[in-house]
């Protein structure tokens, strides 16, 4: 069964068994997962970080457009955060 679509004021989280974690030796950014590693590349690492269940996707589009003047963040965020939702990474 797919999870439902998320409210509109959707504050997305790591769900519980994910954690992130840097790998100093490699110099990457990772979601450990059960029996899984991602490696996360690009600019992901800064909207996962966002994830903390404090901020709406809104918000988290805000401050990535503080940060990244001039990225298509409103476009690429929101669907990059619903894959992690689906994929059972987010809540």
């Amino acid at each position: 069964m797919r999870p439902a679509p998320p409210a509109t004021g959707w504050r997305p989280a790591l769900a519980p068994a994910i954690v992130r974690r840097r790998d100093p030796v490699r110099e990457v950014d990772l979601l450990v997962l059960p029996e899984r590693v991602v490696v996360l590349s690009g600019r992901a690492e800064a909207v996962v970080a966002l994830c903390d269940g404090t901020r709406s996707v809104p918000g988290i589009i805000d401050e990535l457009i503080m940060r990244f003047p001039g990225a298509p963040v409103a476009t690429d965020v929101p669907p990059f955060l619903e894959r992690l939702r689906k994929e059972g990474w987010l809540r």
